[in-house]
């Protein structure tokens, strides 16, 4: 039982083939490397280089390996890009979906879990997310991720598709001091890097209606986000039935004004954050229930705080991206 894990050498990706492996689930990788960083596929794991538009190249992997189920972690991710780059956010997220799914069909493939966002929900107007939560994507991106749970539930109408999706959140820390996060747009690469550079990180807005005026998010240890995914493939193995989707929350946000702190208690480095503008459009609150999901893939939040920040910041350093501090 074999699983193909699109977009295996990413950041969520990586952790998703390493937790496969411990729980003795072969795994294979397809991978443009677009984002991902070929050097966080562990050895003994097969790489396959290319892209999930490609269909012949999928068929190929999915024979050459025995492939028997998916994990749909490929797509372009970045929110605020997929404004500027519609175009290429639908075709590398929702064709690319399409793609896959069709090439599963084909080669008799009838289970995936897909990587799917908070993004979906937008800006809820609600102090706890559900599943049942209203879906109101406001750019491409969580639009793109909508379209592809759409695609997955009218292929399980069509052709008997067995699917689930994960909703997550703002995914942080590192399960692996050789795997970190290497995006330019999220808050805990984008603070280490300021303070690497010897500049002080930004909070923008402190006038928010919370506790203390800054944004409160739900950030969850990608360690535990991984095994998640593991679980929902063990459960499609052994013929389990999944909701169609999940979100993978803690139930209670922390404020951007915490993660700071945290920062300057786990890596030494004392700092008073500067305060800029609100960013347009940014919400004050979004939190969300992780219930179903602890009800049927083991979902719990294993990690504090300072051990997500902690984790982070480890791997950051054993890349020799900073110094020790």
């Amino acid at each position: 039982m074999t699983w193909l894990v699109t977009g295996g050498a990413g950041y969520i990706g990586a952790h998703v083939v390493r937790a496969l492996l411990e729980a003795d689930l072969p795994a294979v990788v397809v991978d443009d490397l677009s984002s991902g960083h070929r050097e966080f596929v562990p050895p003994g794991v097969a790489f396959l280089g290319g892209s999930i538009l490609d269909g012949a190249h999928l068929l190929r992997t999915f024979h050459d390996h025995d492939v028997t189920g998916v994990i749909h972690v490929a797509g372009f991710k970045y929110a605020g890009v997929s404004v500027q780059r519609p175009l290429h956010t639908y075709e590398q997220n929702v064709d690319g979906t399409t793609v896959l799914l069709a090439s599963m069909q084909e080669a008799g493939i009838d289970r995936i879990v897909f990587s799917s966002s908070a993004a979906v929900y937008g800006t809820p107007d609600v102090d706890l997310v559900t599943e049942d939560t209203a879906k109101a994507p406001q750019s491409p991106y969580g639009e793109s991720k909508l379209i592809g749970e759409w695609l997955l539930r009218d292929q399980q109408v069509a052709a008997g598709l067995r699917h689930t999706s994960l909703r997550y959140f703002n995914v942080v820390g590192s399960g692996y001091r050789d795997v970190f996060d290497t995006s330019p747009h999220n808050l805990f690469p984008l603070v280490f890097d300021a303070l690497v550079e010897g500049r002080v990180p930004t909070i923008n807005g402190d006038d928010y209606p919370t506790p203390d005026g800054t944004n409160v998010r739900d950030y969850v240890h990608v360690a535990d986000i991984a095994a998640a995914h593991v679980e929902a493939a063990q459960r499609l193995d052994a013929g389990e039935p999944l909701e169609a989707a999940y979100n993978l929350g803690s139930g209670d946000g922390i404020s951007v004004r915490e993660i700071m702190d945290a920062v300057a208690r786990v890596t030494g480095v004392a700092f008073d954050p500067v305060v800029g503008p609100r960013r347009p459009g940014d919400p004050p609150r979004i939190v969300a229930s992780g219930e179903l999901a602890a009800r049927d893939l083991d979902w719990r939040m294993r990690h504090s705080l300072d051990e997500m920040v902690a984790s982070a910041w480890e791997a950051r350093k054993a890349s020799g991206g900073v110094g020790a501090s």
